[in-house]
């Protein structure tokens, strides 16, 4: 699966955005669907997940309760909705798929099987 991840942009603090990942070339209600991000100088880490049928959700601490993940089977679309955006949410974001049959750590790097290009959001103070 080949995924393409926008949305991106420069925002002030407690503003929103909305990113989204269009996946082609595979069957995309196979793969459950991430969303990670990398701030300059640190790893990439976990934002938030949906499974293939969108029944369930995760999300990392940091941004629960200000972004919500959402997809569309049908459009092949996986969303990151932001919002109360704070300076330390300035990171590359990158969309990510994995096999559903994968049922373990979902915020783990190396289970994910494909990755978009990612798309830079700024948050300014």
């Amino acid at each position: 699966v080949q995924l393409q991840a926008s949305g991106g942009g420069l925002v002030q603090a407690g503003g929103s955005l909305r990113l989204s990942c269009v996946a082609s070339g595979s069957t995309y209600s196979s793969y459950d669907m991430g969303w990670f991000r990398q701030a300059p100088g640190q790893e990439r880490e976990f934002v938030a997940r949906i499974n293939w049928s969108g029944g369930s959700t995760n999300y990392a601490d940091s941004v629960k309760d200000r972004f919500t993940i959402s997809r569309d089977n049908a459009k092949n679309t996986v969303w990151l909705q932001m919002s109360g955006l704070k300076p330390e949410d300035t990171a590359v974001y990158y969309c990510a798929a994995r096999f559903s049959w994968k049922r373990f750590e979902v915020w783990s790097v190396p289970t994910y099987d494909a990755w978009g290009q990612g798309t830079l959001v700024t948050v300014s103070s």
